[in-house]
């Protein structure tokens, strides 16, 4: 008999054992549990941004084992509150919604549930319980520019871009920048599309650039159609958001990319430990936030020499992207030699960079 309830004993052991290895321990603070939750603009298979976004979501359960739940295709109006409340209602504590358009909804919603700790990507409007973050893109943009410089025959590239905000902007100049610091007779032709995510149209747009003679093709996107584009016509591109060289082989240069993970671990940790507070988050290259994804053999020789030489002297602080003199396309010099574009300044460019062709809204 005493042999046999031991036996029960250490099988009941087992059982409790096996079971406590399936459940995963919840995070908590001041006995509420720990849950992000994520407000992605387009699907997590776009390959692109969102799709960083959701790598970043990975590494965080990962590394901070808390519970995350997301959303994915929400678009950037009036319903993205009841996304947020939905979520909420699921038990989410941090929500961070990840596109520029929602800004407005989510001040909303931070005055609604001053609770929750809200984190909003690419915005500038702040609260007591609610942060913006971005990566100084700009950075490797600048990179991917001298990429593009070396390579094109016609000093004519393509820019397939979504809409006329500061962040799109500011990365267009960047790119420009960057390719003719090492081809001064470069142009950027740029068309816009006023869109984040759909295939076909970017695609159409960037053979409309094709067909004006551009022989490269860069973009503010999330889909890789304009880069299948210039595959198409035989000639090459530059990527963004994610390394898309699987999705345009033959064409496929470079691609100035996120990496999320380092960020929003960082501000779980911060949660975790009872030292989070509301903050501007905008690091680069030396956070590793944004990087230049690995250079291919489609681009030329010597680029990838010309990358290294500029990616050190901006982790290092010698170099700054903005840097003057810049001009506008009027000639008029807008960052004097001696000083740079301030980041205020930054985040409500609205003009174009010598060497741009296209318009900014209403200019």
């Amino acid at each position: 008999m005493k042999k046999f309830t031991l036996f029960l004993i250490l099988v009941l052991s087992a059982l409790i054992t096996f079971s406590s290895c399936g459940k995963k321990e919840k995070k908590t603070v001041d006995g509420k549990e720990v849950v992000m939750g994520f407000v992605y603009v387009g699907p997590i298979g776009d390959g692109g941004w969102t799709y960083s976004h959701e790598q970043g979501r990975k590494a965080v359960e990962q590394e901070t084992g808390i519970r995350t739940i997301f959303k994915e295709t929400v678009p950037e109006g009036a319903e993205v509150k009841d996304v947020i409340r939905s979520m909420i209602d699921q038990g989410a504590t941090i929500i961070a919604a990840t596109s520029f358009g929602y800004m407005d909804y989510v001040v909303e919603m931070a005055k609604e549930y001053p609770n929750i700790k809200f984190l909003h990507c690419s915005g500038y409007k702040m609260g007591e319980n609610l942060s913006t973050y971005f990566g100084r893109i700009e950075q490797p943009r600048y990179l991917s520019g001298i990429v593009a410089g070396m390579k094109t025959k016609t000093n004519k590239i393509g820019y397939v871009a979504a809409f006329e905000i500061p962040e799109v902007v500011r990365g267009i100049n960047a790119f420009t920048l960057g390719a003719k610091s090492v081809n001064p007779k470069v142009e950027v032709h740029v068309r816009w599309t006023h869109t984040w995510y759909d295939p076909a149209k970017e695609k159409e747009a960037a053979k409309a650039l094709l067909d004006e003679k551009c022989d490269i093709i860069a973009q503010h996107q999330d889909t890789a159609g304009p880069q299948q584009a210039a595959e198409e016509r035989g000639v090459f591109s530059i990527g963004y958001n994610s390394d898309m060289a699987k999705m345009a082989p033959k064409a496929y240069m470079t691609a100035p990319v996120w990496n999320w993970g380092p960020y929003y671990i960082g501000e779980v940790k911060k949660v975790l430990a009872g030292t989070w507070k509301a903050a501007d988050y905008w690091e680069g290259m030396n956070a590793d936030i944004v990087r230049l994804a690995p250079i291919t053999k489609n681009a030329p020789d010597g680029a990838e020499a010309k990358v290294n030489e500029i990616k050190k002297k901006i982790l290092d602080g010698t170099f700054n992207v903005f840097a003057g003199p810049i001009k506008d396309q009027k000639g008029t010099v807008k960052v004097p030699a001696g000083s740079a574009l301030a980041d205020k300044d930054q985040l409500s460019c609205d003009w174009f960079v010598e060497g741009v062709v296209g318009k900014v809204k209403n200019k």
